[in-house]
């Protein structure tokens, strides 16, 4: 019987197994979300990259054909204009692995959801 493959720990294994034709663009994405969210910590949730800023703002993660990213349902309706040319679902973005990452847009939404994180927590603070 075959030996599974341990399961990534940390962001970097994550995208160290992932398909070598989306490590690349993992690491552009990465880099992005980092230095429009300063202070995010990263993890790894559901089993894959998230960024966590009192909440979790942003996920993505690795398909064979694209990257997914998952800034939640408001920030896709926020940029649904902006986004009208890529595959979304409620929650979620395909970017296609074979097209250069909009790299400008997702730091974008990244923000909107750090401003959306503080502002929905400064509600709840006394």
């Amino acid at each position: 019987m075959a030996k599974r493959k341990a399961r990534p720990t940390t962001v970097s294994e994550y995208i160290e197994v992932a398909p070598k034709e989306a490590q690349k663009k993992m690491k552009e994405m990465r880099a992005c979300i980092r230095k429009a969210a300063p202070g995010a910590m990263e993890a790894l949730k559901w089993g894959m990259p998230a960024f966590s800023f009192g909440r979790i703002l942003v996920t993505f993660a690795a398909h064979k054909n694209h990257v997914g990213f998952y800034p939640t349902p408001s920030a896709v309706k926020a940029f649904a204009k902006e986004l009208s040319k890529f595959n979304t679902a409620r929650g979620s973005i395909q970017f296609p692995l074979e097209k250069p990452l909009p790299l400008p847009l997702i730091r974008k939404i990244t923000e909107f959801r750090v401003q959306e994180s503080l502002e929905q927590d400064r509600k709840w603070r006394t």
